[in-house]
Formats: C-alpha cells, sequence, structure tokens
C-alpha cells in the first residue's frame, strides 16, 4: 500500500494532527467522505492493524444511534460496517513504510510524529 493519511476534511482533530505530523510531499491523501475506502484497502488496512475492529471507531454517532453496543458484532460485521460508511473509521489513520498508525490518541499522534522524523 502507498504511503496514505486517511482523514475526514471536516474533522477538526484529523486537520490539527495533519498539521502537526507535517507530512511529507509523499504521503497521499485520502478523504474518506470524498474518496472511500476500498475493499482493497481496507483489506491492506486490516492486514496492517491485526483485525477490522483495530480500524472501526465504538464512537462514532451510528454506532450509537443503531445500538450496536447491544450487538455481539464479528470481524465480518466490522468490515461491512467500515465499508457501508466512513465514519466508523477510527480517524486518522497513517499507513508510512509498511506501519500503521490508528487513531487520534496522544501516544498514537507522538509515535507517528517520531516515526515520519526518523
Amino acid at each position: 500500500m502507498k504511503d496514505t493519511f486517511f482523514y475526514l476534511s471536516t474533522c477538526d482533530t484529523c486537520k490539527r494532527i495533519m498539521g502537526e505530523l507535517d507530512l511529507p510531499r509523499e504521503i497521499r491523501l485520502q478523504d474518506i467522505k470524498t474518496e472511500p475506502l476500498t475493499r482493497e484497502q481496507l483489506k491492506e488496512l486490516k492486514d496492517l492493524a491485526g483485525s477490522f475492529e483495530a480500524l472501526f471507531s465504538k464512537r462514532a454517532r451510528l454506532f450509537k444511534e443503531r445500538n450496536l453496543r447491544d450487538k455481539n458484532l464479528d470481524e465480518s460485521d466490522f468490515r461491512d460496517l467500515l465499508l457501508e460508511h466512513y465514519t466508523f473509521l477510527k480517524r486518522p489513520v497513517l499507513v508510512v513504510s509498511g506501519k500503521i498508525f490508528i487513531g487520534n490518541a496522544r501516544n498514537t499522534v507522538a509515535a507517528a510524529r517520531e516515526y515520519l522524523q526518523r
């Protein structure tokens, strides 16, 4: 997979992190709202992350609205939901040199920044 930063252009947190990381020019920016993840991209992200659940945001509004917390979701459910709607992706996701950084946790952003500066 080409080095890519998956984000939502309407998300202030994604924009802030993009600025903090000072992404190199060669990293491709993909706004997941205007350019949704393909099935192939999602599979590659899953392979890097270890599971679809690791990529899934349980804080998404649709997760709460659909009462998905009460359901026993498996990997195929997480995959299908990620393909169905962009808000289910925990964001941002940075893939660089075969490494993946998922989400906006302070330690994740710090690890990504450190990795990019080496």
